[in-house]
């Protein structure tokens, strides 16, 4: 997760239509738990919303190439970077499904379970079957040169979604659109200051690595730390791999060599619930250990509800409105912004239980 986000410079505003700029709107969905609508998982609570920001680097598609369509008459091609275990992938891939049916798109889906390479042969292969558009969760943030060649040749326009590539907006792709993730990692640190107090000894669980969001939530975590909390001292740092089994793995390991630790920081949800699995193995009691996790899955929030989790730093996967409504302006021919940061939530044990049904 190397490349640094950029900040783009928009107020938050509710997505009830198409401004002159997606540098200045927002973007929403509707609840899984809306009974109106129908539909498990299509995108849930909280809706995204772009975050107000700094900066205002736009694209357009005279700059980037190609040539205006109608997305309505379109094909769009998108690819699903791991297995569809995790409630985050889930609600994200079943986000993009319900926008494209609702807006009427051709969609063409690909699951790239977890392999990069399959993921690079697997945008090829949308590409080859005809994607005029491509809508890519990547797993990793380098190696997308073949994709980036493949997809230029023909001018087709790209957003990426959730973690960056490293490339160069509006020449090799057009936007991303995802969380500031050291923000995610400060908010973390915040949390993890409050529940102890500011003082012991903590273990990370790092996400897999070779991209953006893990290399971000770490910086934010470990530099408000240093700056608020210098008694908060990380003692044990191991990749969970995002997975809830390798969490628990870790975090066995972690009890054996450092029984008296005093928190544990989950770069996402499920880590976080294996160290749950954990702890409860080990007969620890809720509470004993602190954890904080991000992501804002159901079962974590249940997690706060029960004791076992202290806080959640939402990462809001529901893409589908806000990548639809990108394109469909960028086809047109509007700005969009490079950058588009959306705005997160966050749940703790005094909106855990009200706010339950807003998770995913």
């Amino acid at each position: 997760m190397k490349p640094i986000t950029l900040r783009t410079s928009v107020r938050t505003l509710l997505a009830v239509g198409l401004g002159a700029s997606l540098a200045l709107t927002a973007g929403c969905a509707k609840s899984e738990d809306d009974a109106s609508d129908g539909k498990n998982g299509d995108g849930g609570g909280a809706g995204q919303a772009v975050s107000e920001s700094k900066g205002g680097k736009t694209c357009a598609i005279d700059t980037y190439g190609g040539k205006k369509l109608d997305l309505k008459t379109a094909t769009v091609g998108f690819s699903q970077s791991e297995k569809e275990a995790n409630p985050f992938r889930i609600a994200e891939t079943a986000s993009i499904k319900a926008e494209a049916e609702k807006r009427g798109v051709k969609l063409l889906t690909a699951n790239a379970q977890s392999q990069f390479s399959k993921q690079i042969s697997d945008v090829q292969d949308l590409i080859a079957k005809g994607a005029d558009l491509l809508v890519i969760a990547p797993l990793n943030s380098d190696g997308w040169e073949p994709v980036l060649r493949a997809a230029g040749a023909k001018h087709i326009p790209i957003v990426t979604v959730d973690r960056k590539i490293n490339a160069t907006a509006c020449k090799d792709y057009v936007s991303f659109i995802g969380s500031d993730f050291v923000a995610q990692g400060r908010r973390a640190a915040d949390r993890m200051i409050e529940t102890t107090g500011g003082k012991g000894k903590i273990a990370i669980l790092l996400g897999a690595a070779g991209n953006n969001v893990t290399t971000e939530r770490t910086k934010g975590f470990e530099e408000r730390l240093k700056e608020k909390a210098p008694g908060l001292r990380v003692v044990f740092k191991q990749t969970g791999e995002f997975a809830r089994e390798k969490g628990q793995q870790v975090t066995e390991q972690l009890i054996q060599s450092k029984p008296d630790i005093t928190g544990i920081y989950a770069e996402n949800d499920e880590m976080g619930l294996g160290a749950v699995n954990a702890l409860k193995g080990a007969g620890k009691k809720a509470g004993d250990v602190k954890i904080v996790t991000i992501d804002g899955t159901k079962g974590a929030v249940r997690g706060i509800v029960d004791g076992w989790i202290d806080g959640v730093i939402e990462s809001n996967p529901r893409f589908g409105p806000l990548a639809f409504k990108t394109l469909d302006a960028f086809t047109k021919g509007e700005q969009v912004a490079q950058d588009i940061v959306i705005k997160d939530s966050a749940y703790t044990k005094d909106n855990a239980k009200a706010d339950l049904g807003k998770a995913y």
